[in-house]
């Protein structure tokens, strides 16, 4: 079979919802959680869903705001940035974690889904995705910007697994102190690597945004692959 795709529905704690998934060409391959930015699955998360499944991963990506609206989905001018921000405001975490539980759940329970399940989150999936490594929901984790992940550093001890972090330096959401902080955390820490590219700011792996820089998007798509090769 060829690449395909289709939205698929996960039973959670508080009721089923929607997640997107793409099957590799032959059906086959490693497990891939792909958490969502807060603008939801939407044309950039779904492309990066296909992205990996042409790479041969089995990729589900879970609508984690589905209790505000069922596959909500933002662009990114200022309109919808405002709605997309609304969201993650009145998102809970703990819930979204619960989500991202079940969803790792079906992920595995999928047929073709194979080895080491892993998450790969953006933005405010990029924290999720760290947060899914502390809560156990996945066996290693990536995460590009992740916002917040400084304010969730007592968390630190629980990361028992391999974690790999891309950061923007020219990142206006997430300063530098912000990525010092998380680096300091994890000196120690050879099973966590952490990636800054220096031209990159947040979103520099969107092509729909106009802070895509393809250059550090490449790199740290090589990085992921190879992260992720090495864990699976």
């Amino acid at each position: 079979m060829d690449l395909s795709t289709q939205w698929s529905t996960v039973d959670g704690p508080d009721g089923a919802f929607d997640a997107f998934l793409a099957l590799p060409r032959g059906g086959r391959g490693p497990a891939l959680l792909l958490l969502q930015e807060i603008f939801g699955v939407n044309a950039h998360i779904r492309a990066v869903a296909e992205q990996y499944a042409a790479d041969g991963y089995v990729v589900l990506a879970p609508d984690l705001f589905w209790r505000q609206g069922r596959r909500l989905a933002f662009g990114y001018d200022e309109a919808d940035w405002g709605r997309a921000a609304q969201c993650m405001q009145r998102a809970d975490v703990a819930q979204a974690q619960a989500d991202i539980g079940a969803a790792a759940a079906a992920l595995r329970a999928t047929p073709g889904a194979e080895g080491r399940l892993a998450a790969l989150g953006f933005c405010w999936g990029g924290r999720m995705a760290y947060l899914a490594l502390a809560n156990g929901h996945a066996e290693h984790a990536v995460a590009y910007y992740g916002g917040g992940i400084q304010h969730c550093l007592e968390r630190a001890d629980d990361i028992r697994a391999p974690l790999l972090l891309h950061f923007g330096a020219r990142d206006a959401h997430i300063a530098p102190a912000a990525v010092r902080a998380i680096a300091e955390r994890f000196e120690a820490r050879e099973e966590v690597e952490i990636h800054l590219y220096p031209d990159a700011e947040h979103g520099f792996n969107c092509n729909h945004r106009s802070s895509y820089h393809q250059r550090s998007a490449a790199e740290a798509h090589g990085h992921t692959l190879l992260f992720l090769s090495e864990n699976q």
